[in-house]
């Protein structure tokens, strides 16, 4: 029954009296719905009032977290949304932040750093850096990680960028760094061919040169953006595409390790490294020279990153990958990978060392 079709008043014709009655006996008439770019519109409307509102915090910043929650549009709309935020594509949720103890190493670290003296490397000169590395390699049947004895490495790399490098380990043939491959232009037509090279692009943050390191920003948030944009999608530098937080620990890491940054820098990168979720402290670590400190190390796709700090200066000594499980490559613990930084300094030409 329709119960809101009124009654006509008494004493109406038999007409309206009979129609009145019909009315009651039918069902109520169909509700339209909206067109689907009505719908659309209330969807959008609702997540952005929903979105902003937040939980009465402050303004909603772009790829923060939102809990799954269920937004209601008014009756009209006749829809139930559940209100979801988009990531940007590869990039997976944030994990827990990093750990209280972490921050506050990584921060004395940070003083530390800023107290050091500044690099002495003129633009046409090269940075040096010497350390020992050592790989862990598995036979062709699949067996467990070997790990071998750590070997020399020295590399060379053009503070500006304008000439090629070299890297020599032991054991290997050296490897020139940074070449450009020769080509040839034409001023004009029918004249002799000039050999020059490829225009270089910008350095990135993955390649840097001693010149883009120095100017890299001091301000830890914008640090870790430019990082993070830098380092996005890459499974060069920690693993599969879709760990941002990985990617930027890892390229962190090899910055601190391969380039000789100004103090200022080192200080920012530290505390850019404090605010990647999911960094912890480590009581103790060894490095591949055999000193032992303190780590600060992050855990992802089976495997921890190590930094390795002096105990007591808090100067960065190397890096230590290990398998966080038991994995068919090893037991949790096994080592993939140490290096130890022995010397950085400036030299006046690839294969020189520096002076003192």
């Amino acid at each position: 029954m329709n119960a809101f079709t009124p009654r006509p008043p008494r004493g109406a014709d038999a007409d309206a009296l009979l129609r009145a009655e019909l009315a009651e006996l039918l069902p109520p008439p169909p509700v339209p719905e909206p067109a689907p770019e009505r719908i659309l519109d209330l969807r959008h409307a609702v997540l952005r009032s929903a979105l902003a509102a937040g939980d009465g915090g402050p303004a909603v910043r772009s790829r923060r977290r939102f809990p799954l929650r269920l937004l209601v549009v008014p009756v009209a709309a006749c829809a139930v949304l559940a209100g979801v935020v988009v990531l940007a594509p590869g990039e997976g949720p944030a994990g827990p932040p990093a750990s209280s103890d972490a921050v506050r190493f990584l921060s004395r670290a940070a003083l530390a750093a800023a107290a050091a003296p500044a690099p002495k490397v003129r633009s046409g000169e090269y940075v040096y850096v010497k350390s020992l590395v050592a790989h862990a390699g598995r036979d062709a049947a699949g067996g467990p990680a070997v790990l071998p004895s750590a070997r020399a490495r020295e590399v060379w790399l053009s503070a500006n960028g304008s000439r090629p490098g070299l890297l020599r380990e032991a054991g290997s043939a050296d490897t020139p760094l940074g070449s450009r491959a020769p080509v040839y232009e034409l001023d004009r037509p029918g004249a002799v061919p000039r050999k020059t090279t490829l225009g270089a692009e910008a350095p990135p943050v993955t390649n840097p040169t001693h010149a883009y390191v120095a100017a890299l920003p001091t301000d830890p948030e914008a640090l870790l953006r430019l990082v993070r944009e830098q380092t996005r999608g890459s499974g060069e530098t920690g693993g599969p595409g879709g760990d941002a937080d990985q990617r930027a620990f890892t390229a962190i890491g090899t910055l601190l390790a391969e380039t000789w940054a100004p103090p200022e820098v080192t200080a920012a990168l530290y505390r850019a490294a404090a605010l990647i979720p999911g960094v912890a402290v480590l009581p103790s670590a060894t490095d591949a020279a055999g000193r032992e400190g303190v780590a600060v190390a992050r855990t992802a796709h089976g495997e921890q990153t190590q930094w390795i700090f002096d105990r007591t200066t808090s100067a960065f000594l190397g890096e230590r990958t290990v398998l966080a499980g038991t994995t068919p490559a090893g037991r949790a613990g096994t080592v993939l990978g140490v290096s130890a930084v022995l010397v950085k300094g400036a030299a006046a030409a690839p294969g020189e060392l520096p002076k003192g």
